[in-house]
């Protein structure tokens, strides 16, 4: 925007009251580059709702942190990430965040608190705490991050969002009783909270293997029963067939099988009374079946 150079400047004031001609006048020194661009990226990201170029803007500030001091790179490196992280869940790659930000610090150790903590929100809101079990792991770990103020933040965080949604539960109770963040009326609350969850695990273990051997024994109920329709089918066919055939096929069989097994003479004249009953036997079995089934008899 263009200054209106008809309003007259106002005296230029500096530490010591109103600065004479002869008095150089000092210049506030210009904002670096990377400072720049994070104001640029907040705007593209809360104003304009730009959500990729408030992320490439980011990506382009990122490097530019070399001619800060310390101090200055580390919050507005933080800065940056923090709006980048935004802009990703904006445009649904939330899944990249995490890959996104330890590509500008290498190892978790060093990510900031601020950073750590928006991630471990964003993954378990999205029902992914996984992603980010190893990475605050790694962090709370650390003996550096434990001296920091949002350290106990960080770890009760880890323990609501992560570790007890997970099931981690041996993790969860190594966490509470090695750290000092915890007070002792806050660890054991937290130790009341792992047993009543590790009981409703094994409740829900049992549940399930009680569940599967019910399957299991109405698997093998549900194929004995095929085995024996199956079975029933077979004989129904069987003796439906072999009932079916002319009476002198079925005494001639029989006597075939006789033959067979029990190896007698049928011309001998005492197989004779034997061949009477064998016929008597059979007109009594035909009669019977034919009855049941109400089918007229053909000799």
């Amino acid at each position: 925007m263009k200054s209106d150079f008809s309003t007259p400047a106002a005296p230029l004031r500096g530490l010591g009251g109103p600065l004479r001609s002869s008095e150089p006048v000092r210049a506030a020194p210009a904002p670096s580059a990377a400072v720049v661009l994070l104001e640029e990226a907040a705007d593209l990201l809360v104003v304009h709702l730009d959500f990729g170029a408030a992320l490439q803007t980011c990506e382009r500030a990122l490097p530019s942190l070399a001619n800060l001091d310390a101090g200055t790179s580390l919050e507005v490196k933080c800065s940056l990430c923090i709006v980048g992280i935004q802009a990703l869940a904006e445009m649904n790659r939330w899944r990249e965040v995490l890959s996104w930000v330890l590509q500008y610090y290498q190892v978790p150790e060093k990510l900031p608190p601020k950073v750590l903590e928006l991630c471990v929100l964003l993954y378990s809101k999205m029902q992914e705490p996984g992603a980010v079990l190893e990475v605050v792991s790694a962090w709370l770990q650390d003996p550096d991050n434990q001296d920091l103020p949002e350290y106990r933040a960080l770890a009760e965080l880890h323990l609501q969002r992560v570790l007890l949604p997970l099931g981690c539960l041996s993790e969860a109770e190594e966490l509470v009783v090695g750290s000092a963040g915890f007070s002792e009326e806050q660890r054991l609350d937290v130790l009341q909270a792992i047993s009543k969850a590790r009981q409703r695990q094994k409740h829900q273990c049992l549940g399930s293997e009680e569940a599967q051997k019910l399957n299991q024994e109405g698997s093998f109920s549900h194929k004995f029963l095929s085995l024996l329709m199956l079975l029933r089918r077979l004989w129904d066919s069987t003796v439906s067939h072999f009932f079916s055939l002319p009476f002198k096929k079925s005494l001639l069989a029989a006597l075939i099988l006789c033959l067979l097994v029990v190896r007698f003479d049928p011309a001998s004249p005492s197989s004779l009374p034997f061949l009477c009953k064998l016929s008597q036997l059979f007109h009594r079995i035909q009669e019977a079946i034919f009855s049941l089934y109400r089918l007229p008899i053909h000799d």
